[in-house]
């Protein structure tokens, strides 16, 4: 039988998280709703845990850590359902948090990907780093949140509460529809992990459908759970997929002067790196660029110039400018405040 929402826990060593957060899922979830715990070759007896006590619950298993894109493109060709919830082990959800964004694709069938709110659970009354109330990509392609700008991240007052379009969904809980998913090919599976999440929305809007927020659902979300925050990789996956979403995504007249300017605004960056202590997140921006070069001919194969127009949804200025220089900290989803 088909249902209408796949929930897919996409797990590598995520066994405390599972043990966790899961019974407060299924609490949750709808009669429509079905949890799928995708492992990606874990080592930490996430299976057996699963096995031993929730034996209900459908269990796919990876042969190998193919990543956030590989694990959950193999996991998704397995699975029927209306609409897929991709969502990281590390989330507390709270009752009837799915209810809102189904009621609103059910309706609005041009949004084709929806997120909920995301706050923190290490800190309640704060947003997440990750999604906060709904992504958003500068001029220069450096992404950015309702509710969470660079370092500065907002406690929530419910300024962002009204359901809005946005540029991208956070991975960590983003609904989409099944079939959109399966014709666009997925996930790419070149990133690896970290920022496959916003190519692909990116790619659904150049289609002319609509990323979404939806605030009146709300979950908790731990962040850095399977790469912690100072992680060298991480920076290392950040900016060299940042790159390759660019050179997949913008327009043809954009994208020389774009990826000019981000060379130099990346080295800048990574010096700043290494003025402040870091000398592993410097290399690991110094190999993100020789990693980009050495793929940007493979990159640049999968343009489709048939679909390039969502560039105009971008946030018009530089956020690092913006910051930095102006001083603004706060973004209110239509332009940069103090």
């Amino acid at each position: 039988m088909r249902n209408k929402l796949a929930v897919v826990i996409l797990n590598w060593n995520g066994r405390q998280f599972l043990e966790k957060f899961l019974p407060g899922l299924l609490y949750s979830c709808p009669d429509y709703a079905e949890v799928v715990v995708a492992d990606n070759a874990s080592e930490d007896q996430s299976v057996e845990f699963l096995q031993t006590h929730y034996p209900q619950i459908r269990l796919i298993r990876n042969s190998s850590n193919g990543g956030f894109s590989k694990g959950y493109n193999k996991a998704l060709r397995q699975i029927e359902a209306d609409y897929y919830c991709l969502l990281n082990s590390d989330i507390e959800v709270r009752e009837c948090w799915i209810e809102p964004i189904i009621e609103l694709l059910d309706i609005q069938k041009n949004i084709a990907i929806a997120q909920p709110k995301l706050r923190s659970f290490c800190e309640p009354k704060k947003f997440e780093y990750a999604g906060a109330s709904g992504g958003f990509l500068d001029r220069y392609g450096y992404p950015f949140c309702r509710g969470r700008l660079f370092e500065v991240i907002e406690e929530d007052h419910a300024q962002y509460d009204e359901v809005m379009d946005v540029f991208w969904a956070t991975g960590a809980a983003m609904f989409v529809r099944s079939e959109l998913y399966h014709e666009l090919g997925g996930l790419d599976e070149d990133f690896f992990a970290h920022m496959e999440e916003i190519d692909f929305c990116w790619r659904v809007k150049n289609r002319g459908y609509r990323v979404a927020v939806v605030p009146q659902s709300e979950v908790y979300h731990v962040g850095g759970g399977t790469l912690p925050k100072n992680n060298a990789f991480k920076t290392f996956l950040n900016f060299r997929n940042n790159l390759f979403l660019l050179v997949k995504n913008l327009p043809k007249n954009r994208l020389f002067i774009t990826l000019f300017l981000r060379f130099f605004m990346d080295i800048l960056a990574a010096f700043l790196f290494l003025f402040q202590g870091h000398g592993r997140d410097f290399t690991a921006v110094i190999k993100a660029q020789c990693a980009f070069w050495k793929d940007y001919r493979k990159m640049k194969t999968k343009r489709d110039n048939r679909y390039m127009t969502a560039f105009a949804d971008t946030y018009p200025h530089s956020i690092v400018w913006g910051y930095y220089i102006a001083g603004k900290r706060y973004f209110n989803g239509k332009k940069l405040i103090k």
